[in-house]
């Protein structure tokens, strides 16, 4: 039971923490943020093991790590200076259909990634590529030319409607009475229109939802056969 309640102490503390560093995914997490990441890892994984090392052995340093992250985040939000030397700056490794194979070199990236990551952005031409920014945190952000854009509304000086996000309804068989304080709609409406499509209970709904036009979606459970989808009356 001692083995078991350290566990879970460690644990939360971990998530605790990294939950605090802010939600990125891994792809995201800046270099020292990584390393910070890493090394939580490895701090809480031996007071887990060994019994004989005193849980606040592996509990301070990991507060000290995140006290450190939290401080090192101040810094370089006030300092560009400090931010460039801590997480780097952005290199351009494209630039205007040319490769540029200085910062290829560099950086120490390989020419074949880097047409693999134009290829998984849709691009496979380099000559269509406008700009392919390596970011600090490693990910290649890719701008195509003008030419290879995909045709947006405006390019053809098109009115669009307002699309926002739909207001979840009901999420697994419960109401959302938030979502309906928004909608500024009660239970008994939503009652009335699941009704209509002739389910009885919210309990038998897998997932309902109101666009922001007013349209209704509601998907029974597998239990029921088939979806439908109404507009509101």
């Amino acid at each position: 039971m001692i083995l078991f309640g350290r566990t879970a102490v460690l644990y939360l503390t971990a998530v605790v923490v990294i939950r605090i560093m802010g939600k990125r995914q891994i792809g995201q997490l800046q270099p020292f943020e990584l390393v910070i990441t890493i090394i939580i890892a490895e701090l809480v994984v031996i007071p887990m093991q060994d019994k004989d090392v005193p849980l606040l052995e592996g509990l301070i340093p990991v507060l000290t790590l995140l006290m450190l992250q939290y401080l090192v985040s101040l810094v370089l939000m006030k300092s560009e200076s400090a931010r460039a030397v801590v997480c780097g700056i952005p290199s351009v490794l494209v630039h205007n259909g040319r490769i540029v194979e200085s910062e290829l070199r560099r950086l120490r990236y390989n020419l074949s990634d880097l047409l693999e990551q134009l290829r998984v952005k849709g691009l496979p031409d380099v000559s269509d590529v406008e700009f392919a920014v390596l970011e600090t945190n490693g990910e290649l952000s890719v701008i195509p030319k003008s030419q290879k854009r995909a045709v947006q509304p405006q390019d053809l000086q098109l009115s669009t409607a307002y699309e926002g996000l739909p207001l979840p309804l009901i999420v697994d068989g419960k109401i959302k009475a938030g979502s309906l304080r928004k909608a500024s709609l009660d239970r008994q409406w939503l009652q009335t229109e699941i009704r209509k499509q002739g389910i009885r209970r919210p309990e038998e709904v897998l997932y309902a939802s109101l666009s922001t036009d007013g349209t209704l979606f509601v998907q029974p459970r597998e239990s029921r056969s088939g979806w439908q989808e109404t507009g509101t009356s």
